[in-house]
């Protein structure tokens, strides 16, 4: 069973360095769907991989320059609060059932929105990027900092709840709040904020007593490499080839955690 864990870990690494997509997407259902581990253990356990898997990536970009350090703030002003408030009202529901049930469904639902996401990424940049409203886009600059500690708030309590949103949903939000950034930019401000977010979740949710340390090495073993040969073979691979399959796999594993619960 170790070994299946590792190579788990190792095939999720390989598929979040070729895409970019899709850690806390398929490693959780993964855990639970596979594995019959329970939803509570893989969401705790998957919170602290995705951080520290991504940590990795941070210093590129931070040594370039493209980390938008006050959006970061911004973010992290919202969704620190709401992961700590979501893990006050986990603390005291006292029945495991209504605890799994809760993941489960918003596990399905993070990931339903996580797959429109990533359909749509493109697409929402080309019109918020041309669009031409002269008179919203003075109100938006002026609550942009506003709306993006509350769409922060929203995260945090989704990526707390499922693991899963940090990555593909942050950074369409942050598209459409800031079209004037360019992607790597983005990208950057997003892998920031999402390691510190899943940093403190999964610290949050290891104090409640669910997370797996032995569970979590086998699963580092298996992606780090994952990651690092994906992640070179990755930049020869199109977007456009790759985004509607991550979307696809994405929504249909979304819809059978909403459905199935």
């Amino acid at each position: 069973m170790e070994l299946a864990y590792s190579i788990a870990g190792l095939v999720v690494g390989f598929i979040v360095g070729l895409t970019g997509i899709g850690g806390g997407a398929l490693m959780t259902p993964i855990l639970i769907a596979g594995f019959g581990i329970s939803p509570a253990v893989a969401v705790s356990t998957d919170l602290l991989y995705a951080a520290i898997t991504k940590a990795g990536g941070v210093w590129p970009y931070a040594r370039k320059k493209l980390v938008h350090w006050r959006v970061v703030f911004a973010l992290l002003t919202g969704s620190i609060p709401g992961s700590l408030i979501t893990l006050w009202l986990l603390s005291g529901i006292e029945a495991m059932e209504s605890i799994e049930h809760l993941i489960n469904l918003t596990l399905g639902v993070s990931l339903v929105l996580t797959s429109i996401a990533v359909f749509l990424r493109s697409r929402i940049r080309d019109y918020v990027t041309h669009v031409d409203a002269p008179r919203l886009r003075p109100l938006v600059r002026r609550w942009r900092m506003t709306l993006t500690s509350v769409a922060g708030l929203l995260l945090g309590g989704l990526v707390t709840l499922s693991s899963v949103g940090a990555g593909a949903l942050g950074t369409a939000l942050l598209i459409i709040l800031f079209p004037h950034m360019t992607m790597p930019m983005i990208v950057a401000t997003d892998l920031v904020h999402a390691v510190v977010l899943t940093g403190v979740a999964g610290v949050g949710h290891w104090q409640l007593g669910f997370l797996d340390t032995t569970l979590l090495a086998y699963l580092l073993i298996g992606s780090l490499p994952g990651v690092y040969v994906g992640g070179h073979l990755g930049t020869r691979l199109s977007p456009r080839l790759m985004q509607p399959i991550m979307g696809s796999l994405l929504l249909f594993i979304g819809l059978r955690f909403v459905l199935v619960g």
